[in-house]
């Protein structure tokens, strides 16, 4: 059993590949020409720095958020919701865990639920048994369940639950369909006077879209310019 909990890191092959970029474009610009086309005149070795100096440095801004920042961003997410203490709490590509614990550190009586399809190219190390092993670091095992389970095909009955978390999930799922209808399940098993919090970085206009469209009262923060990527989140509220 680990010491202290791992919340991993998001998009590992994103970060790895924008590395593998600026290392190689940063030397290379040294042996770029400047070339001329017509009146313009390309400075390749600028180019080939600039860009390369951007993927490090884009890098390095995933990096500290995947380190630091996503805690922020937890913190804010939850504050966002007024806990009693006894709600049924749903966090719908759970991860490592780093919602659905924090979500459970609110409980008192009520019991937060996490799913996934623990994929590591959205986070490093993903997997039921290390989100489990966080949980029990983190101390709030009575309070949690995991599960394997699709966001598109929730298997849980209508208005199950209070309160639903989602964060860098959505965006994953690789059609518009697909996304959307993960947003009317959803929308399906919150509960009247149940509240979601969903927060990416694209797409957040279609989650507002969608759940408005399934009569749910919505709205859509600006982004948040201390995560990277920066995200938005959407807050929809049931009836």
């Amino acid at each position: 059993m680990p010491q202290k909990p791992d919340y991993g890191i998001d998009a590992p092959g994103v970060i790895r590949n924008l590395f593998v970029i600026g290392v190689v474009l940063i030397p290379l610009g040294m042996y770029l020409p400047s070339i001329r086309i017509g009146n313009v005149v390309i400075i390749l070795n600028s180019m080939a720095y600039w860009t390369g100096g951007g993927c490090l440095l884009e890098g390095i801004l995933m990096i500290v958020y995947a380190k630091y920042g996503k805690f922020r961003h937890r913190d804010r997410m939850l504050n966002m919701i007024a806990w009693r203490g006894d709600e049924q709490v749903l966090d719908v590509g759970t991860g490592r865990g780093l919602l659905l614990i924090g979500a459970a550190r609110r409980l008192t009586s009520g019991k937060g639920t996490g799913i996934d399809v623990w994929s590591t190219k959205d986070l490093s190390g993903n997997s039921l048994e290390r989100t489990q092993a966080n949980v029990e670091v983190e101390g709030v095992k009575e309070k949690v369940e995991l599960k394997s389970d699709d966001a598109r095909k929730l298997s849980f009955p209508n208005a199950h639950f209070d309160v639903i978390l989602s964060n860098l999930c959505l965006h994953n799922i690789p059609d518009q369909a697909g996304r959307a209808q993960a947003c009317r399940e959803i929308a399906r098993v919150l509960k009247p006077g149940g509240t979601a919090i969903i927060s990416d970085f694209i797409r957040t206009g279609l989650y507002q879209k969608i759940l408005a469209e399934a009569g749910l009262k919505v709205s859509r923060t600006g982004f948040n310019l201390l995560s990277f990527p920066p995200l938005r989140i959407v807050r929809a509220a049931k009836g």
